[in-house]
This record gives C-alpha cells, sequence and structure tokens, in this order.
C-alpha cells in the first residue's frame, strides 16, 4: 500500500460529565504516524459558589504536555481545548489521558480526539 492509499486513523474518547478521559491507540508495524490530538472540556459554574475555576490536564504516553486552570464564566457553558501535533514512531503506541478538576463548576463533558494527519 502506498502512501496515497493508505486510511489514515481517526480515534475518539467520549468521557461524558466525568473527570477523566483514556484513548489508547496501538502501535503500527509499517510505519510513524502523526497525529493531531485535541481535548475538550466544557464546564457550568454552579449558582452561589465564589471564584468557580476548571482546569484541564494533558499527559502522552505518561508524560505532562499541558495544564491549564482558568476561572470559569459564572453565565452560560465555559470551556477549555487544546490541540496538539503527537509524532508516534513505527511500533511504538500512544497513550492520551485527560483529566479535570472543577471547584464551584460541575463538569458538562470531556473528549479526546486524535486525527493522524
Amino acid at each position: 500500500m502506498n502512501s496515497s492509499t493508505q486510511r489514515l486513523e481517526h480515534w475518539e474518547a467520549d468521557a461524558g460529565d466525568t473527570g477523566v478521559a483514556h484513548l489508547d491507540i496501538p502501535p503500527h508495524a509499517q510505519r510513524d504516524r502523526t497525529f493531531e490530538v485535541w481535548a475538550d472540556c466544557a464546564v457550568r459554574a454552579v449558582p452561589g459558589h465564589d471564584a468557580p475555576w476548571h482546569e484541564m490536564r494533558l499527559l502522552l504516553n505518561g508524560a505532562q504536555q499541558w495544564v491549564r486552570r482558568v476561572p470559569t464564566h459564572p453565565e452560560g457553558p465555559d470551556s477549555l481545548d487544546y490541540r496538539v501535533r503527537c509524532k508516534v514512531p513505527l511500533g511504538e503506541p500512544l497513550r492520551i489521558t485527560v483529566t479535570t478538576e472543577v471547584h464551584g463548576a460541575r463538569r458538562l463533558s470531556l473528549r479526546v480526539v486524535a486525527d493522524e494527519e
């Protein structure tokens, strides 16, 4: 199969309103791959809580790539998202873990997607 006919991979995990999403991509035996990884977390402030915040952390193969904590807007839903490009060598897996924390807010959704480029 040449590069013009190979099917690009798409992986996705929807964790709903839970605090952790995992995506395990198995190794490929014939080629290196590059993925664009995207994570998104949506939250809503709980009325009456002082200084609500939400945080999202992204790990690739156990190594922290990104973390951010921001104040949660008191009106309407709020979110955090992050995109990163990740090279995966031949024969190696990719384990993506996204964790969230909230204070004075509740999670609405958490999702992670990896699309091969």
